[in-house]
């Protein structure tokens, strides 16, 4: 099947609709009529919300409120124990049904992925038709509804699939996305978080249109490289492409740099930034399904003499702790104590996608806090996916003057990188 230059693409995008509570109604049918949220320990009134049933949603339940606040608004709620495995095993069964539509299959997160279903029109019939025929296939065989966005690009079809819900399909057009999307607020784009849609707004940017008609040089200069990028976005310019499933190109590394507001001049100091660069690291490397087994720092001094050490784990991980622990050692056995800190950058090296299959060290690895620690960041990730990456964090970092920010994906500030076949280039 060949294409035209000229020919646009046909791009889905399908996100499960309430994933996580979904997948626990199949074993608890007896929940089915009943209001029900998954959530952190039900036993702990200060848990968190991860995901809720359309019936909880009607008693006004939101994902990330605490549990209390939850039951004080549906008493009657039932909660039900995450079980990350069983979420990752029907992300596999999804992704399976939409290989049958094409091999070009790219999840984004363990509930939601692209297919470039171009080549598979004269099989399945057009986007809108197959994105409907995935839905039914998908509820036929699983039990579960997803939304579905059709367009004729990756940005657009993700947008597609979030204006609609639950169950539904939206196609987004060169003809219609300007009436659907440009009137909708700034931070309704997609890669635009809270941060940056305050900023926009501070510049009288208000909506997507607004930011499509904004100069193109003034959103560089307020935003640098993810000026660009939102402007593109708004004005429906995106050709990335989805990827064959299974061959995304490897990534070698995942790290995060900043150069301080100030110099780091205590151990106090030290430790904020080693926290907050690692909840970034930790938050990308689950992410992309992935576990380091080393970290990498990177210091440079006032004077811009720069040192690189690194070190191998016991056990891979993406927990921001374990990784944190480990960057302080390195830090710790390298660099005088009284000497300041002008920029740190950690990394994870080494990566593995065998994230379930680590051996463990025979000398006290406590595989039950482990387990625990993963749940609850693994949790932190679903609440940032949802509401953005400023809803919850570490409040030492929360609060630091060194700058040192939560950064929206792309963010020019805080220097994010992802070494995929021995390029380096920012994480998008």
């Amino acid at each position: 099947f060949s294409m035209t230059a000229s020919k646009d693409r046909v791009i889905l995008h399908c996100d499960m609709n309430g994933f996580y509570a979904s997948v626990e109604l199949l074993e608890h049918p007896e929940l089915k009529d009943k209001p029900m949220a998954v959530s952190g320990d039900p036993d702990n009134r200060h848990g968190i919300i991860l995901a809720k049933n359309q019936l909880a949603k009607e008693y006004g339940v939101v994902t990330a409120e605490t549990i209390w606040q939850a039951k004080k608004k549906c008493p009657q709620l039932q909660l039900v124990r995450p079980h990350m495995a069983k979420y990752r095993y029907y992300c596999g069964l999804i992704n399976a049904i939409y290989q049958r539509f094409t091999d070009m299959v790219e999840p984004f997160s363990i509930d939601e992925s692209w297919l470039d279903v171009t080549a598979s029109q004269k099989l399945f019939g057009n986007g809108k038709q197959i994105a409907d025929t995935i839905r039914e296939t998908v509820k036929a065989e699983l039990g579960m509804t997803l939304s579905a966005g059709v367009s004729f690009n990756k940005t657009f079809a993700k947008m597609g699939s979030e204006y609609k819900k639950p169950d539904a399909t939206t196609e987004i057009t060169r003809s219609n996305y300007k009436d659907l999307l440009w009137p909708l607020p700034a931070g309704e784009l997609f890669g635009v978080g809270k941060a940056t849609s305050e900023k926009l707004r501070q510049a009288g940017i208000l909506t997507i249109g607004n930011i499509a008609a904004s100069k193109k040089e003034l959103l560089i200069s307020l935003f640098g490289k993810q000026g660009s990028l939102m402007w593109e976005h708004a004005n429906g310019i995106d050709d990335d492409p989805v990827s064959l499933y299974g061959q995304q190109e490897p990534i070698k590394s995942v790290g995060n740099g900043i150069t301080f507001r100030r110099n780091l001049i205590t151990e106090s100091d030290i430790a904020i930034a080693v926290k907050g660069l690692s909840d970034t690291v930790a938050g990308r490397l689950r992410q992309y399904g992935l576990k380091a087994c080393g970290i990498k720092v990177d210091i440079k001094d006032p004077y811009f003499k720069v040192i690189s050490r690194q070190k191998q784990l016991e056990s891979p991980t993406w927990l921001s702790d374990e990784i944190a622990s480990a960057a302080t050692e390195i830090i710790k056995s390298s660099w005088r104590k009284e000497a300041p800190i002008r920029m740190l950058t950690i990394t994870g090296i080494n990566l593995t996608d065998q994230v379930f299959q680590e051996q463990l060290s025979l000398f006290g690895t406590d595989i039950e806090a482990r387990d625990k620690a993963e749940k609850m960041e693994l949790a932190l990730d679903e609440v940032r996916k949802k509401y953005g990456v400023h809803t919850i964090g570490f409040a030492s970092v929360m609060s630091n003057d060194l700058g040192i920010e939560l950064k929206d994906p792309g963010s020019s500030s805080n220097k994010s990188t992802v070494s995929e076949g021995g390029r380096n280039k920012k994480a998008k």
